[in-house]
């Protein structure tokens, strides 16, 4: 391996006798650095950065054969776009290949029209300087899941590529075959039909609302199944006719659709409190709740939703790791004013 003046590094890899007859960019994958993705192999070859036996491959799927020896360039990961910023972040846990850390309502994660700057994106830059090697060819962090911006709590992402594959790969398969557990506390208005349950739908566009999501038909282009568990663990506070406020639910997600448990929690009847999306009906109950208790609602400005776990099979050891983050002071003082 040597380096070129423009700060790639050019790979040299013998074909063994266990990958004749394989396509080039297969190889290449298979063998390169862990920060070099297949499709990051194949827009090289496109661009007559790699050889094989000193010749230019005429495409991504030629084959390879025991004792040809491939030539590539490997280029240095760029810098992400996003300006790194010093926002302090809760850590929960750090290695070389991952960071776990706890949420705080309010802060976006990643950059977006509206949102350019000061996101999560942005804090994990500055915080992992220098210690991530390249996703995608870019120095940033792997994002494998999402919190809404007003939702607080355990999120996990990845400081290396094959970190972030095998996350992904976990998150995509949603625990079916794996470890991989999430379990969020949410503030629900009412008490759900049944003390614990299933909500199985399909999700997909608002109708009316361009950035909201609905339960919908399942034949519709755009509907995808979504499955919640819940159970209620407390209930709050009493209206005049002996009848619970609020609850706390914990939702365990066998999906992770968009808006998955704000929706779910509105179609069962019991929208999260603060939800400005999908509680709308449910606006005024605030000004019913009494001085203390409106007054801390009030000042809760967001859905009271709150990702308490987060498990999952650790991508280098194997390991199944758990972490979890404390109800936010701003939901336990809500919950305290609730009775």
């Amino acid at each position: 391996m040597s380096d070129n003046a423009d700060g790639a590094l050019m790979e040299v890899l013998e074909v063994p006798h266990s990958a004749d007859g394989r396509r080039v960019d297969k190889f290449i994958s298979a063998n390169a650095p862990d920060d070099f993705s297949r499709a990051r192999v194949q827009a090289l070859v496109r661009a007559g950065k790699v050889t094989v036996n000193g010749i230019v491959p005429k495409g991504t799927s030629v084959k390879v054969f025991a004792g040809d020896v491939v030539r590539f360039e490997m280029p240095a990961p760029e810098d992400a776009t996003p300006e790194p910023q010093d926002i302090p972040l809760t850590v929960l846990f750090e290695d070389d290949d991952l960071i776990v850390i706890n949420k705080p309502a309010g802060l976006v994660v990643h950059p977006a029209p509206g949102n350019s700057d000061g996101t999560l994106v942005n804090a994990l830059l500055h915080h992992c300087a220098g210690q991530l090697s390249g996703i995608g060819g870019v120095r940033r962090p792997g994002i494998v899941h999402r919190l809404d911006k007003d939702t607080s709590g355990v999120m996990v992402a990845a400081k290396s590529y094959r970190a972030h594959i095998d996350l992904q790969e976990q998150f995509a398969d949603h625990g079916r075959t794996g470890p991989l557990e999430r379990a969020y506390y949410a503030l629900v208005w009412g008490v759900p039909p049944r003390m614990k349950g299933k909500i199985a739908t399909h999700l997909g566009r608002h109708p009316t609302a361009r950035t909201a999501r609905a339960v919908v038909e399942p034949g519709r282009p755009d509907a995808k199944y979504a499955v919640t568990h819940y159970e209620v663990l407390e209930t709050l506070g009493e209206t005049k006719r002996g009848v619970p406020i609020a609850s706390l639910v914990e939702c365990r997600l066998e999906t992770g659709r968009t808006h998955q448990i704000r929706v779910h929690m509105a179609h069962i009847g019991c929208p999260l409190l603060g939800d400005r999306e999908y509680g709308r009906k449910f606006a005024s109950k605030g000004s019913s709740l009494g001085d203390e208790a409106g007054q801390t609602y009030a000042a809760l400005g967001r859905q009271a939703l709150h990702a308490r776990l987060l498990g999952f099979r650790h991508p280098m050891n194997g390991e199944t790791v758990r972490f979890e983050a404390p109800v936010p002071d701003d939901m336990r003082q809500l919950m305290r004013a609730l009775g």
